[in-house]
């Protein structure tokens, strides 16, 4: 008898044998490809994942036998040897499933790699000897040598870019293998203990009806309050559901701000859904500032308990608090966040898109369930440039070969169609929204002025003659420096808003604004751009540093919001910081702006003046510029097979890469409380980052490492954790108005000043 996993030492009929391992892996993996079409190739893939475990020595190791056995790579050897017996494209179907089988411990690897983990040195390696049974008990259930391997996703192929899809493939394969070996291990594991654990969601087909209904509740509550801006907003959504019945695929909804493309975006993907029974609904944010704001709406108008929020801590004590089914409720999202198996998730397009790009089994696990969904990109011009070009060309290949509906929804919509941008997708004739164009010009609620030079001096005037104004600026540095003159004038509801302050404190300044401005009571607020994209404000003023067109005019977004004022009224001041310069991408996107405003400088909010920008930015940057770090180019292929370079890519696609490290702060009760169970052995890593993420504040390394030198912060439970976990200890250093001020690592606090 072979065994997969060990159970109670003294009695071997606890343990799990080798094949029902083999066996239920397979079927599960099989059941998740089917609805992509990669049925046969997933059970292949779960049916010799382990089969290294059919030698002596694993088992000798399962016994207690401290030795390390490579069991990974046995089956991948299989694979390749069965590949060269078939045809050319059943052959490349083994080549592929022989990746997902070396890397499903480990990751995908790359073909090759002088580290020693590439896919080409593992099957050279002297693997332990198999023992004939396996052949006994898998010959039988194999699909290689009955049915064909090659599925009919390969139809949707291009031949001249056949690698980057097959690349895909292998993925999506990956996908359904590592999730149904996690999840038949842990159900095994499960029984053996007396667990039970309920990652049972319902579908959103059976979901559909509800969902339609109480969204047309909230929408027919939300017209009931009348004005000439609702009745408009409602004209959209109409033209937006109607458009519903169009093929599966892109789209783009080009909507200015204030036009209601979040419930817009959401009313047509639940009618796009029930006509084209899709999966789930997946709708993906460019920053975490703003996820939570988002996330709200949904569970509003569809329920608290169906819509999955990944990349936002959940909020523990209010499952803690309440009854059995709540706590359960808690760990069911838990486990969602590995599968996405919820009907509907909110996340980022940074766990969105590394995701699809990722090669470690954690990430990967979700993959095969963004098939077959409608994927709704919020602000989707903050795609980085850099990386531009692998992830629209990854859209493409969700929406052309895995069912997917991809809605490209922003104010400032970049021209990433196939007549604008070489390489470009297919969305000619699919815009969601009615006349674009009119409604640029009719939901324009403010006026954009470019002048001069402003000083700090200039500004703090120009905030003081206001009694509720926002500045944008560029740096932290700014920001930062122009607060503290602000202050010195000690204007009333002076509010300073960066990222030098965690994410919990700036919601809790987002809120005290909001509140202020509804009021009418003075509210200043001197910001750095993530104020920019999305974040619900109504400002009557604005000053904006110089930057790119779609920056400014997402900065525009947050004056007269709601229209209470006359466009004419509302100025957006574009001005020059000439003591603050500019980072150099913002210095070259200014440099396109000045050219759009020579060109359209009568209208810069205009569709043609956005979308002349973004080609002017796109044909500047090149190809090279647009793929920067040539991920495309790390899939390829010769005559003795594929080259793909999945580990590389995982570790070039890097949608954020600001240099900084994390410093978490003690900010209140939750934040000490997840801080003290660092120390815990029995609670996971994993579960109280989630916790503590929206308590980091980042810094640059060398200001990290002055903190802790000099005792202002410290890595907790470091021979637990290891250096996951750097806490501020000083608490003196966090301020209210501003945030971490860790350039005064040095100086001593008044505690450490007393004898």
């Amino acid at each position: 008898m072979f065994y997969a996993h060990s159970g109670r030492c003294e009695d071997l009929k606890s343990w799990q044998p080798l094949v029902d391992h083999l066996r239920a892996t397979a079927d599960l993996a099989a059941s998740f490809g089917r609805p992509l079409g990669i049925d046969r190739l997933a059970f292949l893939a779960g049916l010799y994942h382990d089969l290294g475990k059919y030698s002596e020595r694993f088992q000798q190791r399962l016994a207690g036998k401290d030795i390390h056995v490579d069991h990974s790579t046995a089956g991948a050897v299989e694979m390749m040897t069965r590949g060269a017996q078939t045809s050319p494209v059943e052959r490349l179907m083994l080549e592929l499933v022989a990746y997902c089988i070396a890397g499903h411990h480990a990751g995908l690897p790359d073909r090759k790699n002088e580290t020693g983990a590439g896919l080409d040195r593992r099957l050279a390696l002297d693997l332990p000897a198999l023992d004939a049974a396996w052949k006994a008990e898998l010959g039988e259930l194999s699909p290689v040598d009955a049915v064909s391997l090659v599925p009919d996703v390969l139809k949707t192929f291009c031949r001249e870019d056949a690698d980057f899809s097959l690349s895909v493939l292998a993925r999506m394969i990956f996908s359904c293998l590592v999730d149904a070996d996690f999840q038949e291990t842990e159900a095994f594991y499960d029984q053996l203990e007396g667990r039970s654990r309920d990652r049972t969601w319902p579908a959103l087909t059976d979901c559909l009806p509800r969902f339609v209904t109480r969204f047309e509740t909230y929408m027919a509550e939300k017209a009931g309050a009348g004005g000439d801006l609702n009745r408009l907003r409602g004209d959209i959504l109409r033209h937006v559901r109607l458009k519903a019945k169009e093929a599966p695929g892109l789209f783009t909804l080009t909507v200015p701000t204030g036009g209601g493309k979040t419930l817009a975006s959401l009313g047509f993907a639940l009618d796009h859904a029930r006509i084209h029974d899709r999966r789930r609904i997946i709708y993906a944010i460019p920053f975490t500032s703003i996820i939570d704001q988002t996330a709200a709406i949904f569970r509003k108008v569809l329920g608290d308990e169906y819509v999955l929020e990944h990349h936002s801590a959940i909020d523990e004590e209010k499952w803690q608090k309440g009854r059995k089914e709540h706590r359960q409720q808690a760990d069911k999202l838990k486990m969602a966040m590995e599968d996405w198996a919820a009907p509907v998730v909110v996340t980022t397009n940074v766990q969105f898109f590394e995701s699809l790009f990722a090669a470690r089994t954690s990430r990967a696990r979700k993959l095969h369930n963004i098939a077959g969904s409608i994927i709704i990109l919020d602000e989707a011009q903050t795609i980085p440039r850099p990386l531009l070009k692998p992830a629209i060309r990854m859209l493409d290949e969700l929406a052309r070969a895995y069912g997917c509906s991809i809605v490209l929804c922003t104010a400032t919509q970049p021209a990433l169609g196939k007549d604008r941008l070489d390489g470009g997708l297919p969305l000619e004739g699919r815009e969601l929204a009615p006349d674009p164009q009119g409604l640029a010009t009719k939901l324009r609620r403010a006026t954009i002025c470019m002048i001069g030079d402003m000083s700090n001096a200039d500004l703090t005037d120009a905030l003081a003659a206001q009694t509720q104004a926002l500045i944008v600026v560029n740096s932290r540095k700014h920001a930062l420096e122009l607060f503290q003159e602000a202050a010195n004038a000690d204007l009333e509801g002076l509010n300073h808003l960066t990222t030098r302050q965690c994410a919990a404190h700036r919601r809790e300044i987002l809120e005290n604004v909001r509140t202020r401005l509804v009021e009418g009571k003075p509210c200043r607020v001197i910001a750095t751009s993530l104020i920019e994209a999305g974040v619900d404000v109504d400002f009557p003023k604005i000053w904006r540093a110089e930057a790119g067109l779609d920056q400014i005019i997402q900065a525009a977004g947050r004056c007269n919001r709601e229209g209470r004022n006359a466009p004419e009224d509302s100025i957006v001041t574009v001005f020059s910081a000439p003591d603050y310069p500019p980072p150099r991408e913002i210095k070259s996107l200014m440099g396109d702006m000045d050219r759009m405003r020579k060109a359209h400088g009568h209208d810069l909010q205009s569709l043609a003046a956005i979308e002349a920008y973004f080609g002017e930015v796109y044909w500047r940057l090149g190809d090279n510029g647009l793929d920067a770090k040539q991920i495309l180019g790390d899939f390829t292929h010769s005559s003795r097979g594929t080259d793909y370079a999945f580990r590389t890519v995982a570790e070039k696609f890097r949608m954020i890469e600001s240099g900084m490290v994390p410093v978490i702060l003690p900010w209140d009760d939750k934040a000490r409380e997840a801080i003290r169970q660092l120390a815990v052995e029995g609670i996971s890593s994993g579960k109280l980052a989630r916790t503590l993420q929206t308590y980091v504040v980042q810094v640059p390394p060398k200001a990290r490492a002055l903190l802790l030198e000099n005792g202002k912060a410290e890595f907790i439970a470091p021979k637990l954790r290891g250096d996951q976990f750097c806490v501020l200890t000083d608490e003196e250093l966090y301020r209210e108005d501003v945030g971490l001020m860790w350039e005064d690592a040095e100086y001593l606090s008044a505690e450490q000043l007393m004898i």
